[in-house]
């Protein structure tokens, strides 16, 4: 499919310019967030939440649970990130030939308007898992690099892998040294044996380290109850969590949220999310991505049921492992399963199978702001204490029972707002806002009436 570009950088996409590739695989994107995401809106996973989670490995919890880790965990977000970076670059085609100070410039409003919604949705609608202020913020950086070869964009995904490999490796290490010190210094005390004043630091190290790696059940009873609290109480727990995300560790998303949008870029310059490889490449893509990330993702699963499920696991992992080579492996099976999904998804929408619920995919992808903040504004309503107050009541196979009711909520009223508007709610907005231009967003029926009476009137 061959998508037009002669306008996307003077003016809004246009419903022709649209590429219905990417809008479908923006709308499955946008709902597979949700899965994952419904876990910070309705249940703690602070405290003992592993150990019972990963004691009973028939239930419907852990099978639930293995499901959304094995083919969503990552990959939906990952998903939506690459097609942000792909919609940086569709915004700025042909950017050479049509003012490109003035698409620059529009751009980086557009990011900066984005960075301001997600600043509200963090701290006024209340969602500490918020990506639209990351988007904004790292898009401004991508946008610099659109230009860079395919080849080259690719390279950022191994190489940020490894730099945070690195990194991680000498937080690691850190922790594991204070923990061996530890090792010793108690059992000088458990012999009944005088501490030096080194081995007295040395647990005094370690029981302050472990406050930020193992689980704190009093610290997640707490925090369960400031959720079923009012939404000043509900705030005081959100806010400070979101302000840490937009700051201390504002570094650890930036590589990863920019090599996504890099990959996104280079596929669609290669014609990957447009449609234009042949469907054996396309299967190809699909079957090694399945073929190698399926196995790894489920290794995964299994290591986590049995070496991170409780404090004691996880402490005992860190004293016999000097160098925490699994966490390779998450970053792996995340590229070539999201990678995997395209292909398919793809494949789906060239086979012409189900075409009417890819239709209702392709709208809830050309709303997918609105989307995307109307399931926190419902998941907060239902979770948390100043709405319905369900927050931590369910089990983790019940969650996804509201997960299908507000899927089955966006696919109906996806196509049905945009049959009679141009844009989503949001949308509207934040073009409004990008070209300081109010238009409208009349319904069609009316704009057709009022063209008549425009050329009646003549």
């Amino acid at each position: 499919m061959e998508f037009r570009s002669s306008s996307l950088a003077a003016a809004p996409l246009s419903r022709n310019n649209r590429i219905v590739f990417i809008d479908v695989l923006r709308g499955i994107a946008v709902l597979g967030i949700l899965v994952v995401n419904i876990g910070g809106f309705g249940i703690s996973t602070g405290g003992d939440f592993g150990n019972k989670l990963f004691t009973d490995k028939t239930s419907s919890n852990f099978f639930t649970y293995a499901a959304m880790y094995i083919f969503f965990e990552g990959k939906m977000r990952a998903l939506f990130c690459m097609l942000f970076g792909a919609g940086i670059l569709l915004f700025s085609m042909n950017k050479d030939t049509i003012d490109p100070k003035r698409v620059t410039r529009l751009l980086y409003l557009r990011l900066a308007w984005l960075i301001v919604f997600g600043l509200a949705h963090a701290h006024l609608l209340l969602w500490n898992g918020d990506v639209l202020f990351f988007y904004g913020l790292f898009g401004m950086i991508v946008f610099l690099l659109r230009k860079m070869k395919p080849g080259y964009m690719l390279m950022a995904i191994p190489l940020v892998t490894v730099i945070w490999f690195v990194m991680g490796t000498f937080f690691y290490r850190d922790m594991r040294d204070k923990r061996l010190a530890f090792n010793e210094a108690d059992k000088v005390q458990q012999a009944g044996q005088q501490l030096t004043a080194l081995q007295q630091q040395s647990i005094a190290d370690w029981k302050e380290a472990e406050k930020t790696m193992l689980p704190d059940e009093a610290g997640a009873q707490a925090s369960v109850e400031r959720m079923r609290g009012t939404y000043e109480v509900v705030a005081s727990e959100v806010r400070p969590k979101a302000f840490k995300a937009e700051t201390t560790y504002l570094l650890v998303e930036l590589g990863d949220n920019i090599a996504l949008m890099l990959l996104g870029i280079a596929l669609l310059k290669w014609g990957f999310l447009t449609g234009k490889w042949s469907s054996r490449q396309y299967r190809l893509t699909m079957l090694i991505g399945y073929v190698v990330a399926l196995p790894v993702a489920v290794y995964e699963l299994w290591y986590n049921a049995h070496y991170t499920s409780s404090a004691a696991a996880i402490i005992q992992q860190m004293e016999q492992n000097p160098v925490p080579w699994k966490s390779l492996l998450y970053p792996l099976q995340r590229i070539f399963m999201v990678m995997a999904h395209c292909a398919a998804i793809i494949l789906l929408i060239k086979s012409g199978y189900l075409t009417a619920l890819c239709k209702r995919l392709q709208a809830a992808g050309q709303m997918a702001l609105t989307n995307y903040i109307v399931q926190t504004i419902l998941c907060s309503f239902f979770f948390f204490g100043y709405g319905l107050g369900y927050y931590d009541q369910l089990e983790i196979y019940q969650l996804f029972y509201v997960v299908g009711v507000i899927w089955v909520l966006q696919l109906i009223y996806s196509p049905f707002w945009l049959k009679h508007f141009k844009f989503g709610p949001l949308e509207w907005l934040w073009r409004s806002l990008t070209y300081k231009q109010i238009k409208l967003n009349f319904p069609k029926w009316l704009i057709g009436k009022l063209s008549l009476v425009r050329i009646m009137n003549k």
